[in-house]
């Protein structure tokens, strides 16, 4: 039996004109120069620049003068070397000074891809049998440095896809603030992470600290710790991770006049500046019923990756987590929907070969895998991963994957588990379900199909895929037809 799969015509593609406003900073000497040129203007000049600024870039960001003001504070700093009283100046100069340390960067000029898909919180005022959607996906840009993006559409009862008008005034999040963390619990997962103990004790920086710290707190305990005390290499080693730790924690808020397609995750702490790679969203339900949106993703500093969390409830307030424990060095961990016989599961790939299974009592804390899957048919056998998070059927749980085969052409494959033991693999498909067409196989990266999550939506299952990490499309697969060909597959 062959499975009909549906590729619809609706394309996600990269547009250079979405740009968001960054903070621009070379060096100190440079910088100062461009203060005081600034200072050295009369009110008149600084009006006049100010002014022709404003008329231009205002139209192309939700206030402008703001991001102007932020841009100002953060040279506090230059400012009291210079011995400039910044509360003294004029308003205008200040905004124009702030204008001079300030960018456009341009989100997703180079690509818009590896999408996934989850059900949006708001679910009124709908049709019979809509949905509406909340896609994100992997935006790509100068430096190929990579953010998460999203996307509101309503999938109709035919399983065709109104997306909302894209918003223009992109938007970072307005606040962000660090974590308050309590000093028992970060000492565990320090422990947790690292597999230190003894030496933890013997650092004098948490003596400075009370049972509740913040940050800065610690930062500040940090500093003062290293002109007290001569420290070993070990010691510095343990510092070091405990401040890459707490840079880890973030939470951040968007306003609430900004839409969905206007929010921007862009790179925030130190572990993921050079990018946050392929967030696989999954609604996750816990056993009190309570729904909580998390996306595993890979941050990327420039050397190194690591598997990080995102939390959120209304895709406004986001809270960013580490993942702590041996698993954390790997790409695509993907969390399950729900616990499994009280543990949270995910679904990783340790070996960057096979498919691997973890459970833990904490979300954030994953140490052990399990072999459940191998390479096995032609088209896989370079690698196989998953392509987001498992999809639960009456049947089992559903796993939509990646094969690499000959060429390094990626496929997608689907495979499917046992809802109460998902190590034991039911069945998985012998050709690939979707492989890189005439048009899909031509990109950045040619010869790829990839997908971050899928939803079940009308019997059929929904596939958002990227085409050759450039641009997105979707992708419609009878439910029922799939299920019956991994299920026969598996008794052939």
């Amino acid at each position: 039996m062959q499975v009909t799969v549906t590729r619809k015509d609706d394309k996600f593609l990269p547009d250079p004109g979405r740009v968001i406003a960054r903070f621009l900073y070379t060096s100190d000497e440079r910088s100062k120069n461009i203060i005081h040129n600034v200072l050295a203007m009369t009110d008149s000049e600084v009006s006049i620049v100010l002014n022709q600024v404003l008329r231009e870039y205002s139209k192309r960001h939700r206030n402008i003068s703001k991001i102007f003001e932020k841009h100002f504070i953060n040279l506090s700093d230059l400012f009291e070397d210079m011995g400039v009283k910044q509360n003294k100046l004029n308003p205008l100069k200040k905004a124009l000074i702030g204008s001079y340390f300030t960018k456009e960067f341009s989100i997703e000029s180079a690509a818009f891809f590896n999408p996934s898909i989850v059900e949006d919180p708001y679910q009124s005022k709908l049709g019979p049998g809509e949905k509406r959607v909340i896609f994100s996906f992997r935006a790509t840009g100068e430096g190929h440095i990579s953010s998460i993006v999203f996307r509101s559409a309503v999938i109709d009862k035919d399983c065709n896809l109104i997306v909302e008008p894209v918003g223009s005034m992109l938007a970072e999040a307005e606040r962000i603030k660090r974590n308050i963390y309590r000093k028992n619990t970060f000492i565990k997962e320090l422990k947790e992470m690292y597999d230190i103990d003894n030496d933890i004790s013997s650092i004098y920086v948490l003596d400075k600290l009370g049972d509740s710290f913040i940050y800065g707190e610690l930062k500040r305990a940090v500093e003062e710790t290293r002109k007290e005390h001569q420290l070993s290499s070990n010691k510095e080693l343990i510092i070091n991770q405990m401040m890459w730790m707490a840079r880890s924690h973030y939470e951040i808020d968007f306003s609430l006049d900004s839409a969905l397609s206007e929010r921007v995750i862009f790179p925030i702490s130190h572990t993921e500046q050079n990018g946050i790679e392929d967030a696989r969203f999954a609604k996750f339900t816990d056993d009190n019923g309570k729904v909580t949106y998390y996306a595993t993703y890979t941050a990327y500093d420039g050397k190194t990756i690591l598997s990080k969390l995102i939390e959120t409830k209304d895709f406004y307030h986001f809270k960013g987590l580490p993942i702590h424990g041996d698993l954390v060095h790997n790409k695509g961990m993907a969390l399950f929907p729900r616990k499994i016989k009280g543990k949270y599961a995910m679904l990783c790939r340790v070996d960057g070969v096979n498919n691997y299974i973890a459970y833990s009592d904490s979300i954030n804390i994953w140490s052990e895998a399990r072999l459940i899957q191998k390479p096995k048919y032609s088209w896989e056998l370079l690698q196989i991963g998953n392509c987001g998070s498992p999809v639960e059927t009456e049947e089992g749980w559903l796993v939509i994957t990646h094969g690499v085969g000959p060429m390094r052409e990626y496929a997608l494959g689907a495979s499917l588990y046992d809802l109460d033991n998902p190590e034991v693999e039911i069945g998985r498909l012998q050709t690939p379900l979707l492989s890189p067409n005439r048009v899909e196989r031509e990109g950045y990266v040619p010869n790829v199909v990839y997908s971050c999550g899928s939803i079940i939506h009308n019997g059929n299952l929904i596939i958002p895929y990227a085409m050759s990490d450039y641009a997105s499309t979707y992708a419609t697969v009878n439910l029922s037809e799939l299920l019956n060909e991994l299920i026969s597959g598996s008794r052939a």
